[in-house]
């Protein structure tokens, strides 16, 4: 294993072994940082598999620098650089915005699947400027951009480098720089593609058209797609190619979050158990809370975890209701999910763009305001490398026992969106929040039911997958009430990426909140 201060464990340490063997076998050689030709042959393919807490994302991160350093070209969401039979490539994916934005705040540069499955077509003029900051080509002379405007360009890549940052510090816009999006053609020759738990049947089989190499890293306890009957992608891999990681590491070993998700693993744990565990863990570490009543002010940014609609149902219409919110509109701040593009197929390269800008099915976001057209949305894309723009849009209002949703406002047709202040633990997965609230009266509802999915009681599945997307603070409601804001929804927050949200308030006695 090529020499790193990383201390691995016997599981890590044997899986990169492996990982470096396949990696070798493609022309990759990670030890002495060496690149030969492509190899032909057979796709590659493996899983590292592990628990949260076992090492998955470290190995991760510590494969991507390592084939950075053997001179691999990286393939991101940001800019794609002209195709060189001599250049070796690696993609790094995630199925959702979140996910892939929660690798980029560690240092890896990924990006969504749906993203790579397309590849974009640029302008050839603002090509050159991206080319030329990639070291790539010449300084380019381009007629109506200035010495100016291309040294902003260049100081802005020096310090970010973002392509189409420098371009928008040029003067230039995004949208003129990428004209379109056709399906990929031309293969790239490594992905690793994180949350694999979430890939169903066929989109591996897409991944594998495109990549001869592929690895995944997966969590085996979480919820496999809806379907999957119960079975992840990686389960029918070969013995030799399921790497599992065990440990549990030190750095994790005192966090009452993770000793919650793994104390699910026990078969005779009941539901009772498990809570008195919550309540005991409250008690001992501010980083997990009992809460009587549901945040409403943390609902506008981190959704509230649930399994049924109905309940997801009722929240969002209390949380609107407590934000006075009116049926007919929507406010600037409210949180959105979208449910899908609606485009017939002339409308294909319009639908291409705004998946590839992040308005992929489940992504999250925030609604900032009406656009200039009738119908348009200027929205805010959480997790996306370029995350506002404006859509027509279809925004669909759930009301309880009503099949057919409100709709406030809708262009003809575009990007649909159901509401986002609450969301059922499945279309969670994937998505980490500094704060996550779980909804409890539901994971006990199915902990009454008794049902099953692979051998493991589904209560357990829901209760591992909702309180592993906290990253710092577990709130565990145990009540169906809702305490009232503290202020008016806001957007100021998001000229950045998403700030971390903090419990700062007392909760509000019970004659103020609202029940659902």
């Amino acid at each position: 294993m090529s020499a790193t201060q990383i201390h691995y464990s016997d599981d890590q340490a044997q899986a990169y072994d492996t990982i470096s063997d396949i990696l070798r076998s493609a022309g990759v050689d990670i030890e002495n940082s060496g690149l030969t030709a492509t190899r032909e042959g057979k796709t590659r393919i493996a899983a590292v598999i592990g628990k949260a807490g076992s090492g998955k994302t470290l190995l991760l991160a510590q494969l991507y620098h390592a084939l950075k350093e053997a001179g691999m070209n990286i393939v991101s969401g940001d800019y794609e650089a002209r195709s060189r039979k001599d250049r070796r490539t690696l993609a790094i994916l995630a199925p959702t915005n979140k996910a892939a934005s929660v690798l980029r705040n560690r240092g890896v540069p990924a990006t969504t699947i749906h993203r790579i499955l397309y590849t974009p077509m640029y302008d050839p003029e603002y090509e050159k400027i991206a080319e030329w900051l990639g070291g790539n080509g010449p300084r380019p002379e381009i007629e109506g951009v200035t010495d100016i405007s291309l040294d902003r360009a260049h100081n802005f890549y020096a310090s970010n480098a973002s392509i189409p940052g420098a371009l928008a510090a040029a003067g230039l816009r995004g949208s003129d720089f990428i004209t379109g999006w056709k399906r990929r053609e031309d293969p790239l020759d490594v992905g690793f593609v994180d949350e694999s738990s979430m890939l169903d049947a066929k989109q591996l089989e897409d991944l594998q058209e495109i990549f001869p190499t592929l690895i995944l890293f997966g969590d085996p306890a979480q919820l496999a797609p809806v379907n999957q009957s119960g079975a992840m992608v990686f389960d029918s891999l070969p013995e030799g190619r399921r790497l599992v990681l065990s440990r549990v590491h030190r750095q994790t070993q005192d966090n009452p979050i993770l000793d919650l998700a793994h104390a699910l693993g026990d078969p005779a744990l009941q539901f009772a158990d498990f809570e008195s565990m919550v309540e005991e863990a409250a008690r001992r570490d501010g980083r997990v809370i009992i809460s009587q009543r549901v945040e409403s002010d943390l609902m506008a940014r981190s959704p509230v975890l649930v399994w049924r609609n109905v309940t997801r149902i009722k929240l969002i219409q209390a949380f609107r209701s407590a934000f006075n919110a009116p049926l007919e509109e929507l406010l600037a701040g409210e949180p959105l999910i979208c449910d899908g593009i609606e485009l017939p197929l002339k409308h294909r390269k319009k639908r291409l763009d705004l998946e590839a800008r992040g308005l992929i099915k489940g992504a999250q976001v925030v609604y900032l305001g009406p656009g200039r057209k009738p119908g348009f949305s200027r929205l805010h894309v959480i997790g996306a490398e370029q995350p506002q723009l404006s859509a027509a849009s279809i925004v669909k209002i759930e009301m309880p026992d009503e099949e057919e949703p409100f709709i406030p406002f809708a262009a003809r047709m575009g990007a649909t969106f159901l509401h986002g202040a609450a969301v059922t633990i499945h279309k969670a997965q994937g998505s980490q929040w500094d704060t996550v609230q779980v909804f409890a009266p539901d994971i006990n509802v199915a902990a009454k039911m008794n049902r099953s999915e692979a051998g493991t009681q589904l209560w357990k599945r829901l209760a591992y997958v909702a309180i592993t997307r906290a990253e710092n603070r577990l709130i565990w409601v145990v009540r169906n009430r809702l305490a009232r804001p503290s202020g008016p929804l806001a957007v100021d927050d998001l000229t950045v990426e998403m700030p971390n949200f903090e419990l700062t308030r007392e909760p509000l006695e019970d004659q103020q909140d609202g029940t659902f």
